[in-house]
C-alpha cells in the first residue's frame, strides 16, 4: 500500500466568501477507525488578525458538551494568525489515542476592514482498514501517477 493513500480528507471550510467579525462554517470531523488527525488551515488576504483558532471535542456529532481540546488553541499555546499572515498555513496534529470520537474547528475572524478569506481542510492518517478508494478517501475523484 502506498502511504499516501492510507488517508482521508475532510472539507471542514470550504473556500466561500469573506468573513469579517463572524465564525467560519465548519465540519465536524468524525475520527473513529484512525488514529490521527491534522487540520490544515489556509488564509488568504487577511486585515486583522483571526480571533479564534481551535480545536473542540465531543461524544456527540451534533458537539453537545463540546470541551475545548488542550494544547490545541492559538490564543492559548501560540499566537494567533495576524493582518500580516496573508496567504500562509496552520497546522494543528492531534494524536486521537484517548481523545473523543468528534473534533470541529472554531475558526473566527476578527473584526476588521474588509475581514479574512480562509479555509481549512482535515488529514485522517493512521487507519485501522486502510481505505481502498477514492469515496472512502473523502475524494470526489482522484489520480495516481
Amino acid at each position: 500500500m502506498i502511504e499516501g493513500l492510507n488517508q482521508k480528507f475532510v472539507n471542514v471550510t470550504p473556500p466561500a466568501a469573506i468573513k469579517d467579525n463572524a465564525s467560519f462554517a465548519t465540519t465536524t470531523v468524525d475520527t473513529k477507525g484512525w488514529g490521527f488527525v491534522t487540520f490544515l488551515i489556509s488564509l488568504g488576504a487577511t486585515d486583522i488578525a483571526l480571533a479564534a483558532l481551535k480545536l473542540q471535542e465531543s461524544n456527540d456529532s451534533g458537539m453537545s458538551g463540546a470541551a475545548d481540546v488542550s494544547g490545541a488553541d492559538y490564543s492559548v499555546n501560540s499566537t494567533l494568525p495576524t493582518a500580516t499572515d496573508d496567504n500562509n498555513l496552520f497546522a494543528i496534529h492531534v494524536d486521537c489515542r484517548g481523545r473523543k470520537r468528534y473534533l470541529d474547528l472554531v475558526f473566527t475572524a476578527g473584526d476588521g476592514a474588509a475581514g479574512t478569506f480562509g479555509s481549512a481542510v482535515a488529514i485522517l492518517s493512521r487507519p485501522k482498514i486502510s481505505p481502498s478508494s477514492a469515496t472512502d478517501r473523502g475524494l470526489t475523484g482522484e489520480l495516481a501517477v
